[in-house]
């Protein structure tokens, strides 16, 4: 049995990319730690793990059911996230489309079997790996972002480290 390691993702395309650039960079230069390569930025909505690949038409065709209400996500933190070490962009805010996108998404995932994660939905980039521990600043400079589409996303290790990879419809 082959499987891949999977999430649904918000994939900025390379307009959303240069738009966040310059905050990013901004706030990636002050956090002590490995900072995230641009071509891996990203929102995760919902993380699958590991999936058998005989399933993935499955979850694609479960996925390309749920409709995306167009909104607009604000990060305008910098925060500090312990467990995982790491130093994201952050939205205080998360629109009721993005609630609603997270909720849908989770569905798709019981429907072939997976459980999702039992936690609080908190959209945001992560910036920087391995960071040192600091206190949520509020940005200077916000981001905001406008989305009305999402992608299953292939995570895929390699001797350059790990690459995200949209798997297309």
């Amino acid at each position: 049995m082959s499987s891949k390691r999977l999430f649904f993702a918000l994939w900025p395309d390379n307009r959303q990319r240069d738009q966040l650039r310059d905050v990013i960079n901004s706030v990636a230069k002050a956090v002590e730690g490995r900072a995230v390569d641009r071509r891996n930025w990203h929102v995760t909505l919902s993380f699958i793990g590991e999936l058998d690949e005989r399933q993935i038409p499955d979850l694609q065709e479960l996925a390309a059911q749920v409709q995306v209400e167009p909104f607009r996500l604000v990060f305008d933190r910098l925060e500090y996230w312990a467990r995982p070490k790491v130093a994201c962009l952050a939205a205080a805010t998360v629109p009721p489309e993005l609630e609603n996108l997270f909720s849908s998404l989770n569905d798709v995932l019981q429907l072939v079997g997976v459980t999702p994660e039992d936690r609080t939905y908190r959209p945001h980039i992560t910036v920087s790996r391995n960071a040192r521990p600091f206190t949520t600043e509020r940005l200077a400079q916000r981001a905001t972002t406008e989305w009305s589409a999402f992608e299953l996303m292939e995570s895929v290790s390699g001797g350059g480290g790990v690459a995200y990879v949209p798997l297309k419809q």
